[in-house]
């Protein structure tokens, strides 16, 4: 025997619609209800300031917002750097007068000239050291010296008129660079002759911000 079809009435249509439609509309409301708790318990989004902390090395706070870590004070920097660099070019050529006559010291070779080469270039870079803005004067608990300003002191001078320290330091830098100049042209002339110009541009910044009541020591 053939298995008869079932017969689809307009009533039973009109049924199986409207369930469906019910089903959908519940299906709907379950999944608005799931949105919703769902956003109720995420975590607030982070502001601009927060996602940017959290990224890898993002600054976490003020004082990490620099990417320089002073240690050396300007004192240290003097002692260990700025001088040596300045002494190197006084000293590379010079002229001596003894009981045998009159010595004239200058580089020779070109391991000689390097030598002294390497000396402009500490002294020339070394100002951008100086003038880092937060480094102190001396190390804590450092004395003055003869006809020196406390550091403290020196410290308020070059706060309020950094611009002038920082001209000092420019105008130092640019002398190195000419003796930089006659190193390469091996012209001890010329070397001789900066090393007054370099000696005056030091004593410059000194007598401002270091010793300016020094004439009153005479």
């Amino acid at each position: 025997m053939r298995k008869r079809m079932p017969r689809i009435t307009p009533a039973r249509t009109a049924l199986s619609l409207a369930g469906a439609a019910l089903t959908l509309a519940v299906l709907a409301v379950v999944a608005n209800t799931e949105a919703v708790e769902s956003r109720a318990t995420e975590p607030p989004p982070a502001s601009a300031a927060q996602a940017g902390a959290t990224r890898p090395g993002a600054a976490t706070s003020p004082a990490s917002k620099s990417r320089y870590l002073l240690t050396a004070s300007i004192k240290e920097l003097m002692d260990s750097t700025v001088d040596p660099a300045a002494d190197g070019l006084w000293e590379a050529v010079s002229v001596i007068s003894t009981s045998k006559g009159v010595e004239h010291h200058e580089p020779r070779t070109d391991e000689e000239w390097k030598s002294v080469r390497r000396h402009a270039i500490t002294l020339i870079e070394s100002m951008n050291l100086v003038v880092m803005p937060g480094r102190h004067a001396a190390p804590a608990g450092t004395a003055p010296g003869l006809g020196e300003l406390p550091p403290a002191e020196i410290e308020q001078r070059i706060g309020q008129t950094p611009d002038a320290f920082i001209g000092f330091a420019n105008n130092l830098r640019s002398t190195a660079l000419k003796a930089l100049t006659a190193i390469d042209h091996k012209d001890t002339h010329a070397l001789l002759s900066l090393g007054g110009d370099i000696d005056e541009a030091c004593e410059a910044c000194h007598v401002t911000y270091w010793y300016p009541n020094q004439g009153s020591l005479k």
